[in-house]
């Protein structure tokens, strides 16, 4: 593939006039530019085609994957298209930026990008943040490796254990201290414990087995054995920047001794807790509730360490009667009629693994967990008792056995205990314990009634977690005073800037011809897309049983109107009357309708089809994409019933926004791009990728998960998104598929990957190389970020290196984050000119001091305009620059392309190619094939356990080219 790069770029178009109005003739921090020379940058050279230059591990410590050298920014372009000739080994100048590119060998050699210096651009503003200081003394903290005999699985028991063995040996064998448990294998006090190794006899009556074994008191075996003496001094260095590397032990030690106490007051999840006593749980049906809890998290920052709280709610399943239970299942009364088979099926997935307790036997609560529920009624079950297999009916049994007479003889029993030897529990005898997780999926309705709860305004939310670190108490937390640690109970004041919105290009053919957004939205009044699609052949498919014809008609005219109104060519008429065809002949009415269209069209194609689905559809959606992104090659737009009877302009504007970018138009385009403004893209020819990976739901134990990349494929504009998708192994978060090789019979070694296409895709569409590229990757965890860069930064490498001798742009490699617990609030909730509408902070705002790390390149950026609820603001962290960026300039290129996204008029939360990534990837997900689907899929095609994923079903070349995935 030699030839796809090694072209010489074309002529540079003519220069942009600088705009003079509006202040935009200046650099993008408000300073005038100065004068720009002529820069070029030298690459170096790859060991090998296939592998990429790996810098020794001195050097990648001291620059953290940044350029060395001065930073140059007077060398800088106003008109960067490069001249003819090649642009890879540019002769070096005075003004040339050396680097030597690409990831060290091993997580050893690695040391991320450290912080180029702090913003300065925006408004100065101060705002409050959810971590409150914590202060540590400088104490010993000593670990003991703890091995309970016979082993225990339960953290639950093993707590227990612990717990009754300090009851009984604290004053006395473990000298006053007081010692925090992490569940497994490690104890941590402050200070030495008497002994260095000792064994311990606890007895604990089991509380519950779940096998119908009645309970007994057990003895186990407790041994405490010195491990490690650490101290924090490594942590203090840490955080004030003069060690390199965080102390994870010593932050985890800290950590399980402020969780401590909240493990036993509280039902502990993952890092948060929860308790029906902190708010009043409220039903979100199907037997279901909501539990109010808290986050809680321990991290070193800037101004310390820092205890980040926030609130969080969950679905619990309620305590209720089994029986009652078991009617808000099926929405009906069951005391009257026997149970049908469905329905008993039904409740069988909804009942398993749910722990109960009897109610028939007074003052005795025994528990058990349910493994199923029999086929036949109650009236009809018989069991034996005795080895003579002499029988008797479980309705004599608990009659002569509890003096307890079963009602609803009708319903059948539950199964408890262990598979060999099933027990028999009548429905009306059992409650469902308390403080039981829901972990299955949730319904619509039950998601939204979720998201009533946990949705609070920011002013509410600010109460509600001060009230919480109130109620924790932790200044009375007795491991807490045991460790020395002091929490401070107010919020952290941050100072914090607002960034300026760019202004947006449109259109000259509209009234207006840019935009200044105000808040972080603007509408399409007067304003006509900068670049218009054109549809000549459409038609529209209703699937809607209450939609009449007359009115899909209307509708369709409208949405026509619309999209020519905002300055596409939409052809008024249909290729073919509207069709109307049910949700369960979707395959045959698509099909028919491609044919059709087809054979009328005479050879030329059908552009886009028109969908009118039912409000609650099921597979219908993700069926309709399937068949016609994978299989019949066409675009879609779907439109839900209340829409087409609503007919509201803003939807239809939205809609239109959609279709354009669809059919390969441009919506709006950053005025700086279009006069080559925007610093570290407009120079060079620059390529922006964007990556995430969706994984399945809890519960999906062998679907594949989802990796999906886009890449921009214009230049300078960057608005134009094309992605590619992958099916990879089961909960696998590195993306397998940037960069492969393998054997083909008759070509012999044949690399690909998703960047290599990407990239190639870029050079078609453009006529350029990428020189530079800028990798936002979703989804990563703290945890996996060495793991990430490594493997993924190597992939972009190789991907590079095949397609040229000698090709490798410099990358920048930034992570994503939108699952964290960080939450910026207005420092003064009566100042309603520091807030959006929503009483949240202004679109724009941006922190990259006391809050983030001590020492690496991060940043919160809150870039939208809130809606309801609290904002969260995305966390971005700079794992790897090659390009140098500073904190402004990759803070102001983040939240300006956030006004870039095509589905709507809004600045958005996430920077739009991660959003595109995270779109496509949600889109790949519906090409599975149905019984993929589903929960009972196969190992072999899942990729479970090493084994092959069976590869997604490939998207259409006519699909592909465009953002069919918005």
């Amino acid at each position: 593939m030699l030839e796809v790069l090694e072209m010489a770029p074309p002529p540079p178009p003519p220069r942009q006039p600088a705009a003079a109005s509006r202040g935009r003739g200046k650099g993008h921090a408000g300073q005038p530019r100065k004068q720009p020379l002529q820069a070029s940058v030298t690459q170096p050279k790859a060991e090998t085609p296939a592998a990429a230059a790996v810098p020794p591990p001195e050097a990648a410590k001291k620059c953290g994957g940044r350029r060395r050298g001065g930073r140059g920014r007077a060398t800088r372009p106003v008109d960067p298209r490069p001249a003819p000739g090649p642009a890879v080994a540019a002769p070096a100048t005075a003004t040339t930026r050396a680097v030597v590119i690409g990831p060290p060998v091993s997580s050893k050699g690695l040391a991320f990008c450290r912080r180029p210096g702090f913003g300065t651009v925006g408004a100065r503003c101060v705002v409050k943040a959810n971590h409150f200081l914590a202060e540590v003394p400088d104490k010993d903290l000593t670990q003991y490796d703890v091995k309970i005999t016979p082993e225990v699985s339960s953290r639950y028991v093993n707590r227990a254990i612990v717990a009754e063995l300090v009851r009984l040996y604290r004053d006395s064998d473990l000298g006053a201290r007081l010692p925090a448990y992490d569940g497994r294998s490690s104890l941590y006090t402050a200070g030495a414990l008497p002994f260095d190794a000792r064994e311990f006899v606890v007895r604990l009556a089991d509380d519950d087995t779940g096998t119908g074994v009645p309970p007994r008191e057990r003895e186990y075996r407790v041994a405490i054995k010195f491990a490690a003496r650490a101290d924090l001094h490594h942590l203090r260095e840490f955080i004030a920047g003069r060690q390199a590397t965080a102390p994870q032990e010593a932050v985890q030690v800290l950590d399980i001794v402020l969780r401590e106490l909240a493990n036993q007051r509280y039902v502990p999840i993952g890092r948060s807790f929860y308790s029906p006593d902190i708010r009043k749980p409220q039903r979100l049906g199907d037997g279901l509730q909501s539990w109010c809890g808290f986050y809680q998290s321990i991290r070193p920052t800037q101004m310390g360490l820092s205890l980040n709280i926030d609130m969080s709610s969950t679905a619990f399943i309620e305590a209720l009667p089994v029986i009652e239970f078991v009617a808000q299942i099926l929405g009906k009364d069951v005391m009257s009629r026997p149970l049908s088979d469905a329905n008993r099926i039904k409740i069988k997935k909804a009942l398993r693994g749910v722990k109960v307790e009897v109610t028939h036997r007074e003052n005795v609560r025994r528990k058990y967990r349910i493994t199923g529920v029999t086929a036949q009624p109650t009236h009809e079950l018989i069991f034996p008792i005795d080895d003579q297999m002499n029988m008797k009916s479980v309705v004599e049994y608990f009659k002569e056995m509890y003096g307890f007479t079963i009602q609803q003889s009708h319903l059948p029993c539950l199964m408890v205990g262990n598979q060999k030897k099933a027990n028999y529990l009548p429905m009306e005898a059992c409650k469902i314990v308390e403080g039981q997780r829901y972990t299955k999926r949730l319904n619509e309705k039950q998601i939204t009634s979720l998201l009533k709860v946990t949705c609070q305004r920011p002013r509410e939310k600010e109460m509600d977690i001060l009230q919480t670190v109130h109620q924790n108490g932790y200044d009375q937390d007795p491991y807490a005073k045991e460790f020395g640690i002091n929490i401070s109970e107010k919020l952290t004041s941050v100072e914090a800037r607002v960034l300026p919105a760019p202004w947006l290009k449109y259109n000259d053919a509209g009234k207006e011809k840019e935009c200044l957004p105000q808040v972080g939205q603007w509408n399409m009044v007067n304003k006509k897309v900068i670049n218009g699609g054109k549809v000549s052949h459409w038609a529209c498919i209703n699937f809607s049983r209450s939609v009449q014809e007359t009115t899909a008609r209307g509708f369709c005219q409208e949405l026509a109107q619309m999209c020519q109104i905002s300055g596409m060519e939409f052809n008024s008429e249909p290729v073919l009357p509207i069709y109307s065809a049910r949700p369960d002949q979707v395959a045959k009415a698509l099909k028919h309708v491609y044919n059709v269209a087809l054979h009328k069209l005479k050879g030329k194609e059908l552009e886009l089809v028109l969908a009118i689905l039912p409000d609650n559809n099921g597979a219908l959606y993700g069926d309709i994409k399937r068949i016609c992104e994978t299989d019949l090659g066409l675009i879609t737009q779907c439109c839900l019933t209340k829409h087409v009877f609503k007919i509201s302009k803003q939807y239809l504007a939205n809609v239109s926004l959609k279709i354009n970018v669809k059919m390969g138009g441009r919506n709006t385009v950053l005025v700086d791009a279009l006069s080559w403004r925007i610093p570290l893209v407009s120079d060079i020819p620059t390529i922006i990728f964007g990556a995430d990976v969706t994984h399945p739901e809890t519960g999906e134990d062998s679907s594949p998960s989802i990796a999906a990349v886009v890449a921009s494929q214009d230049w300078p504009e960057v608005t134009k998104y094309a992605g590619l998708v992958c099916a990879q192994a089961h909960r696998q978060e590195l993306i397998q598929d940037l960069y492969k090789t393998w054997h083909d019979p008759q070509r012999g070694t044949v690399t690909g990957g998703m960047v290599r296409e990407l990239l190639i895709s870029f050079r078609k569409a453009t006529g350029q190389k990428p020189q530079r590229i800028i990798f936002y990757r979703d989804g990563v965890s703290e945890g996996q970020f060495y793991q990430v860069l490594l493997y993924e930064l190597d992939a972009i490498r190789k991907a590079c290196a095949s397609l040229e001798p000698n090709y490798q742009p410099p990358v920048t490699f930034v992570v994503v984050q939108k699952r964290h617990h960080t939450r910026l609030f207005a420092n003064n909730h009566k100042d309603r000119s520091s807030m959006d509408k929503s009483g949240n902070i202004l679109p724009g705002t941006v922190v990259d001091s006391k809050i983030c790390h001590p020492t690496e390149f991060d940043f919160y950026l809150c870039s939208h305009a809130g809606i309801q609820g609290t904002s969260r603001p995305a966390h971005y962290h700079v794992l790897w620059d090659e390009n140098n960026f500073s904190a402004d300039e990759m803070q102001t290129l983040t939240n300006n392309l956030c006004y870039t996204y095509a589905r709507c008029t809004r600045s958005v939360s996430v920077v739009p190619p991660a959003y595109y990534a995270h779109l496509a990837a949600f889109r790949a997900r519906f090409y599975l094939e149905p019984e993929l689907s589903e929960n009972h899929t196969s190992k072999s095609s899942s990729g479970t356990n090493g084994t092959s994923v069976k590869p997604l079903p490939a998207v259409k070349e006519k699909v592909k080219r465009v953002m069919f995935y918005c």
